[in-house]
């Protein structure tokens, strides 16, 4: 092996430390998702075990990242980034984040359609901001129905029973942030002056 190789090696055991640390991820978290051991993992990110295939693959499953992130591998080939659209509830998710645990962005996008849905309010565990793009939408929140337009933007806790669709059945987008329960978006604005 090259003195290269060892040098890429080296490098491993500190990024995944980083890595860990900045999604805020605990070992004994880490070793419950990837099934490798906290010892091991800790060994790992220390420098004193050396980094395995089959070390690293959980760990870039875990961390939804590719491979060569996890290595420090040079980028090569196309460099736009290719988002896989996901189709839930007959409405498009784009995931925009892909940091596992803490709150996922996404562009979801609600088709058009000549007959509207019946609204089937649904809760879960978590916290929802949404700030609409284009088109007109019909939230159900509770016991509220309201209307947002573009650059409206509603925050909620998903505990509550609630309903995305169409206000007009014309096609919707909008932006989306959801956290786990307790997280909440902040916005904050400088005062001019």
């Amino acid at each position: 092996m090259s003195g290269d190789d060892d040098d890429v090696l080296a490098a491993v055991g500190p990024r995944l430390r980083a890595l860990r640390r900045e999604r805020g991820i605990t070992l004994a978290s880490l070793a419950t998702a990837t099934g490798v051991s906290e010892s091991t993992l800790s060994r790992l990110e220390s420098g004193q075990r050396r980094a395995t295939l089959e070390l690293l693959l959980p760990l870039a499953r875990a961390y939804d990242v590719p491979l060569d992130d996890l290595v420090g591998a040079p980028r090569t080939g196309d460099p736009r980034v290719h988002l896989k659209p996901l189709r839930r509830f007959g409405m498009v998710f784009v995931p925009l984040s892909r940091r596992p645990g803490g709150t996922q962005a996404f562009k979801m996008v609600i088709p058009a359609r000549p007959e509207p849905l019946e609204p089937t309010p649904q809760t879960h565990e978590g916290f929802e901001w949404l700030y609409v793009l284009n088109g007109r939408l019909r939230l159900l929140l509770g016991d509220r129905d309201l209307t947002l337009s573009p650059g409206e933007a509603a925050e909620f806790d998903t505990a509550l029973p609630h309903w995305l669709g169409s206000a007009d059945g014309g096609a919707v987008e909008l932006l989306i942030l959801f956290g786990p329960q307790g997280t909440r978006a902040h916005l904050r604005a400088t005062p001019a002056g």
